[in-house]
C-alpha cells in the first residue's frame, strides 16, 4: 500500500466518523462544506429525501470574491445563510467533513451563523 492509498483511507475513516457523530442525534438538514486545494463549496442536504435543498461555491460565476482564502470563505457563508433562508432552512447540523474547525472552515462558520443559521 503506497502513500497516497493511506492518506485516502485516513480522509474516508474520518469523513465517516464525523458524519456518523451528527447523523443521528438531530433530524436536521446538513450542511456539508467541502474543502478543496482551489475552491470552497457548500451545500444543505436533506438526509431524508436525499435532496440537496441549496448549494453555493466560490467558483460559481455570481460568486464575487475568487480564492480560498478567509474573506471568500465568509462571503461564502453569507451566500449560503441567504440561499437558506430563501428555502426556509434555519436550523442545520455542520458536517465539516474531517476538515478542523478552524482557518477557514471557522471563518464560514461564524459569518453564516451572523447571516442567520442555527447549528
Amino acid at each position: 500500500m503506497n502513500r497516497l492509498e493511506t492518506k485516502r483511507k485516513r480522509i474516508t475513516r474520518r469523513v465517516t466518523r464525523v458524519r456518523y457523530d451528527i447523523k443521528p442525534k438531530i433530524p436536521r438538514p446538513r450542511l456539508v462544506i467541502n474543502r478543496t486545494n482551489r475552491y470552497l463549496a457548500v451545500q444543505i442536504v436533506d438526509d431524508e429525501t436525499g435532496k440537496t435543498l441549496c448549494s453555493a461555491a466560490t467558483n460559481e460565476k455570481s460568486f464575487s470574491s475568487k480564492g480560498k482564502n478567509k474573506e471568500s470563505a465568509k462571503a461564502l457563508g453569507e451566500l449560503i445563510a441567504s440561499r437558506a433562508s430563501e428555502k426556509g432552512v434555519k436550523k442545520v447540523v455542520l458536517d465539516r467533513r474531517g476538515n478542523l474547525y478552524h482557518g477557514k472552515i471557522a471563518a464560514f462558520a461564524e459569518a453564516a451563523r451572523e447571516k442567520g443559521l442555527e447549528f
